[in-house]
């Protein structure tokens, strides 16, 4: 899909997390723009001493902070001397080092942070946040905020209190969801079955609603294209299935019953009750019809096998057809398309549900994450810093900045106050190493911000989100694609989202449970017996084979999984949430 959102770029080339492990120094710049930056890895300096230097001109430097931040998530380093990351640290005299996950889980690698006692200032715990707070790791932010207006008004107070831990402290600031103004996508960004944009234009736009359809597509183009035009095989399907990453295996029942991505769970929406969609029959007639799919080998024989980084050099070559992921976590990949020129292999999310008859839920209107959030570590030397830092982060000139450029270089602004790009300008947004060079997009992509509008209320934070910049920025077989289906953007191959149920998300409820309870261990169990039993089921030969790995598989999950304790948790939160949105 060509239009990325720039918040979340999931590539995994991240390198030196030694530098975690300073705490807040400080950074000086000339004011005459000099961009020579030290590599603070290589030296042992004590984390506050002031390097009070002047240039050889005798011009004095201005003093800059300098934060360290890691990321518990995939992501791409910026070099210090990035074009935006220097203009930003100018303006507001602070930056971020920011490094992110390699080579390890989060747990593994917030686990031995924890054993060590060492961290960097700000952090993003992803699934080891909960640990965080339970080793004292992270500073009470609602001790300070009332010096830093744009963080304390960030949320209301109704969403700061969903934030708030047992203790009556907020540890953590959430980075996504944030609406400001009106809420302005254009694409999706989240999960569904995906498709080539070239194989709807080659069968004739048509509509897919149903696996059937989706899958009987996918062969009817394999068959007719069993190479790519630059003579590589044609891979019918294929999903990431590695490790947490493993979408396409746990939860497409739940969204083939028309329910939005609660992940842990279907909530009936009259009882508000917690279902287990794992024992339905729905999940049995999917991952039957994966077994199915299988044996016509539509599926890429590695796909239950290979890593995260061997699936996404698959997909970048641009010879899948079809895949079942969440549209963010396949970023890299459609990047390295668009940067080859492969429009036509880029994907459009589509509406399938197991009857093709009900609304389909896979969008869903901005959540509110309330596991995950940037947090102040007790490492760092200079709360206060590192708190204007944020608040000056989430001021619209910074964040104009940070997500559109430098005016009159990255972009333009109308008579009429519109921001736009030239083609030129475009074409230096899509060449993934001029991004790194010169925009900070990505570096700061896990700190706090807003989607939406600027106060202005004209243009779009994000600019893949404005309406003229999103058009004018389309390729010709993408607006083909688009005319053809009578559609603005791609979001609209999707059912329009409907609002959110008040405990939705309930993943965002689990992510915060460790095994230290029955219905954490019981969380614990269920996903050990996925990534057990079901990409087994689904790589089955035979029907006879699949119904003896799905029955035992059934037999063991009753067995094992205290599944009583489990609903019952998720039971309480949902109603608890609920009642709460009444104002109870």
């Amino acid at each position: 899909m060509k239009k990325i959102k720039k918040l979340l770029i999931a590539i995994l080339a991240v390198t030196m997390l030694a530098v975690l492990f300073t705490g807040c120094g400080k950074k000086e710049q000339d004011a005459t723009n000099d961009t020579n930056v030290t590599n603070n890895d290589s030296k042992n300096e004590d984390k506050q001493q002031s390097n009070d230097n002047t240039n050889t001109t005798g011009t004095e430097k201005k003093e800059e902070k300098m934060f360290t931040a890691f990321h518990a998530v995939p992501g791409t380093e910026v070099p210090d001397d990035n074009r935006m990351l220097r203009k930003i640290a100018e303006k507001i005299g602070a930056w971020a080092k920011v490094t992110w996950l390699t080579g390890q889980t989060a747990d593994e690698r917030i686990g031995i942070m924890i054993a060590g006692g060492e961290y960097p200032d700000l952090i993003t715990g992803s699934t080891g946040t909960a640990a965080l707070i339970e080793a004292g790791a992270l500073i009470p932010i609602d001790e300070y905020w009332d010096n830093y207006p744009n963080i304390k008004n960030y949320l209301s107070e109704e969403d700061w209190n969903k934030v708030r831990h047992s203790d009556g402290h907020i540890y953590l600031i959430p980075q996504f969801g944030i609406i400001k103004g009106k809420e302005m996508e254009t694409e999706h960004w989240d999960e569904a079955f995906w498709i080539q944009k070239k194989v709807l234009i080659w069968a004739g736009f048509p509509v897919i609603k149903t696996l059937d359809q989706y899958f009987d597509l996918i062969e009817d183009y394999l068959k007719a294209h069993p190479t790519t035009e630059d003579g590589q095989e044609t891979v019918g399907f294929s999903m990431s299935t590695e490790d947490w990453r493993y979408f396409g295996i746990e939860n497409p029942p739940l969204f083939l019953a028309g329910y939005p991505n609660d992940g842990a769970c279907i909530i009936d929406p009259e009882t508000i009750t917690a279902l287990d969609y794992n024992t339905t029959d729905i999940a049995y007639q999917y991952y039957k019809k994966m077994s199915e799919v299988w044996r016509r080998n539509l599926v890429h024989p590695e796909t239950y096998t290979m890593s995260y980084d061997q699936y996404i050099s698959l997909l970048s070559t641009g010879r899948v057809l079809g895949i079942l992921d969440q549209a963010w976590n396949f970023t890299t990949a459609t990047q390295a398309l668009e940067s080859q020129g492969k429009f036509g292999d880029t994907y459009v999310p589509l509406p399938i549900t197991i009857d093709g008859q009900r609304l389909d839920r896979w969008h869903s209107p901005a959540a509110l994450d309330v596991s995950n959030g940037l947090s102040i570590t007790k490492s760092c030397k200079d709360i206060e810093g590192a708190l204007q830092f944020i608040n000056d982060l989430l001021d619209d000139e910074i964040m104009k900045m940070i997500y559109w450029g430098e005016e009159g270089v990255d972009y333009l602004v109308d008579t009429d106050g519109t921001l736009y790009r030239t083609p030129e300008m475009r074409e230096n947004v899509r060449n993934t190493d001029w991004v790194t060079q010169n925009m900070v997009s990505g570096a700061y992509a896990y700190f706090p911000h807003y989607e939406g509008l600027f106060d202005d209320g004209i243009n779009a934070i994000n600019p893949d989100q404005q309406p003229r910049e999103y058009f004018d920025s389309l390729e010709p077989i993408e607006k083909e694609l688009l005319d053809r289906y009578g559609y603005k953007t791609f979001l609209e191959f999707l059912s329009p989202s409907v609002p959110n149920e008040p405990w939705y998300p309930m993943w965002s409820y689990t992510n915060t449970w460790t095994t230290d309870t029955d219905y954490g261990r019981a969380k614990a169990k269920i996903t050990e017996l996925k990534h057990e039993y079901l990409p087994r089921a689904m790589m089955a030969m035979s029907d006879e084979e699949f119904d003896a790995i799905w029955n035992e598989y059934m037999e063991v999950y009753r067995r094992e999984v205290d599944i009583d304790a489990y609903l019952d948790e998720l039971t309480a939160e949902a109603r608890r949430r609920a009642a709460v949105a009444r104002g109870e």
